[in-house]
């Protein structure tokens, strides 16, 4: 080749390169899910399939729990025992469920009833609920209607908008007096009639040119509406938590879940704060950042207190530009409900520097031996038990790898750990079984590695832009590199809701990051981010019943009754850029006895 031809052949190249970066530039929200779903169908082309064991801890030669009906409350669900209200079914999470027609004796006859596919592939984590006779969900865009008998649609709403990130994903809807309310990812909070699916009003909460959104699944309760913003992860951004008037979206009160910075929004009457800024020593050009809200919430109602999980400071991985305990952030915060008033916080993660949020709702539990204990399941991969009356933490097991965890971040050292920052638990709660005292929790086993940048560095990042602290070029790497596709794994843990102890606990090859369902029935229901579906005995974990559902299951596992029949519906079809899971539709598969089998009341 001429020197000549070369000249051509290397300008060629060289425009036809800054056409492509310039396009990836204007299109970068439309490439960035679309390189990533081409490189997750690469990883998961082989995925292998699902596999499970049990491992039970043998006390004095006794390897089973022993269950048994409990007195108090948490057997009993009034009005609602054939439902799942809620996002976590009752207000204080508990997630249990009292039906008992599907059993332990005949669960091996459990099978498809009907499916209902959104024909999106989106991270569909949304936790269904059933109230009056139909079963709601949402993703991203739409919010949605279905007779559960025989997943008919009633109703589809779609809300045309554009987000403020690329996570596609809601969680869920609440319910009061014939009205749905959920958010959405441009910062809205939107309220539907219950019967015709039509908007009745929306609010703005949250700043999408900020990045912040709506994502959590709100609770209702006593003629309001509760809800938090997204996008701690951006420079600047601070949690807030709303309580609005469920009639006209009116904010009745908002409370800052970090301190207030000079200029920061006001939307509504403020809830009365002891928060200042003494906790957190900022250097220059590091605002107050974090302490974001994106699950859900839980309430007492007896004692009408408000409880927040609340996300990691930031920037996520440099401790050194916040120093300080950084108040409220990574911790449970508890309000009043009805004024917004401060009550108290319990800081479960001090000091982290790994973006392990305490993302959850946590559980009330009334214990077997007489305790009211808080149960919470952050990132960092523990199960934590804290006494209600005194605040005093009762335990702190570890439920999934924790490795490296004291190992401080360094400028350009790769530094790995466990769990990374997919968790340990993410945004399904842990739930408790009366009849066995167990609080039982889903978790990731996956380590990430992250490379930390220099202060200069983060200090000039601009306000509203990604703040994690992460050195990566690659924009899938930007909350640390996690290991490769496969070396991963995921548990489940019986844990006794007294002391603390393992009683069993589940491996499977695939992370665990569904809802998890107890029963009365004997039974436990979970799922995989392999599409494996199981149900398990409470006593001992031991596997009775499992299926593939096609689609990683990401979303809420939550079982009802319907003509005097108690079913099981899975959120199944998980497809997100930040997960490699198999590629697939958001559907809601609904399971049930054979009708041969069924022994109705």
């Amino acid at each position: 080749m001429s020197k000549k031809s070369f000249t051509y052949v290397a300008g060629a190249i060289a425009t036809a390169g800054l056409i492509a970066a310039g396009a990836l530039y204007i299109f970068w929200n439309d490439a960035v899910p679309v390189v990533g779903s081409a490189l997750t169908a690469y990883e998961t082309k082989s995925a292998a399939p699902g596999t499970m064991t049990t491992e039970v801890a043998a006390r004095g030669g006794v390897t089973v729990v022993p269950r048994h009906t409990p007195d108090n409350a948490s057997m009993a669900d009034g009005s609602t025992a054939m439902d799942w209200p809620s996002y976590n079914k009752t207000p204080t999470s508990q997630r249990f469920s009292a039906l008992d027609q599907i059993t332990v004796a005949n669960v091996s006859r459990l099978q498809v009833l009907c499916t209902y596919d959104t024909h999106q592939r989106t991270s569909f984590e949304v936790g269904p609920i059933v109230v009056e006779g139909a079963l709601i969900a949402t993703t991203e865009h739409d919010i949605f209607s279905l007779n559960p008998a025989n997943c008919h649609l009633n109703w589809r709403t779609h809300e045309d908008y554009k987000p403020a990130n690329l996570l596609a994903v809601n969680r869920g809807a609440a319910y009061l007096n014939g009205m749905l309310f959920r958010g959405t990812q441009d910062g809205r909070v939107l309220a539907y009639d219950f019967v015709t699916g039509k908007r009745l009003w929306q609010t703005t909460i949250a700043d999408p040119k900020m990045a912040e959104t709506t994502p959590a699944a709100p609770i209702a309760w006593h003629g309001l509406v509760f809800i938090g913003n997204a996008g701690g992860d951006s420079k600047g951004n601070k949690g807030r938590m709303y309580a609005l008037d469920a009639k006209s979206g009116r904010i009745v009160w908002e409370f800052y879940l970090v301190p207030r910075s000079r200029g920061d929004r006001i939307r509504g009457p403020q809830g009365a704060s002891p928060l200042d800024k003494a906790t957190w020593r900022n250097t220059v050009g590091n605002p107050v950042t974090g302490g974001a809200t994106w699950t859900s919430y839980t309430l007492d109602p007896e004692s009408r207190r408000l409880y927040i999980p609340s996300g990691n400071s930031g920037p996520d991985f440099i401790k050194s530009v916040r120093d300080g305990a950084n108040f409220y952030s990574e911790s449970v915060v508890v309000l009043d409900a009805l004024t917004g008033a401060f009550v108290k916080s319990i800081q479960v993660a001090p000091g982290d520097w790994h973006d392990w949020d305490v993302s959850s709702a946590p559980v009330l539990i009334q214990t077997r031996g007489g305790r009211r204990v808080l149960s919470v399941a952050p990132k960092d991969g523990r199960l934590y038990g804290f006494d209600l009356t005194t605040g005093a933490m009762i335990y702190r097991t570890p439920v999934t790898t924790v490795e490296n965890a004291e190992a401080p971040f360094e400028v350009g050292k790769n530094i790995h750990f466990c769990p990374g920052t997919n968790g340990g638990a993410e945004w399904n709660s842990p739930a408790f079984d009366p009849t066995t005292n167990l609080v039982i929790v889903g978790e990731t086993d996956w380590c990430f590695s992250v490379k930390m940048q220099s202060e200069k560095e983060i200090s000039s990042v601009k306000i509203g832009a990604p703040y994690t602290g992460n050195t990566s070029l690659n924009p899938y790497d930007a909350y640390g590199k996690a290991d490769p596709y496969g070396h991963w794994a995921g548990w489940l843990y019986g844990i006794d809701a007294d002391t603390g102890a393992w009683r069993w606990r589940v491996k499977s090859n695939y992370p665990i990051m569904g809802g998890v369902a107890p029963t009365a029935g004997g039974l436990v229901f979970f799922g995989d981010m392999g599409g494996n579906f199981y149900a398990i005995d409470a006593t001992n974990g031991r596997r009775l019943w499992g299926k593939d559902l096609g689609g990683a299951i990401g979303g809420g596992v939550i079982t009802f009754a319907t003509g005097g029949v108690q079913k099981v519906a899975v959120a199944a079809g998980f497809t997100s850029i930040t997960w490699p899971t198999r590629s697939a539709t958001g559907t809601i598969v609904i399971l049930a006895l054979d009708p041969a089998h069924v022994d109705r009341p």
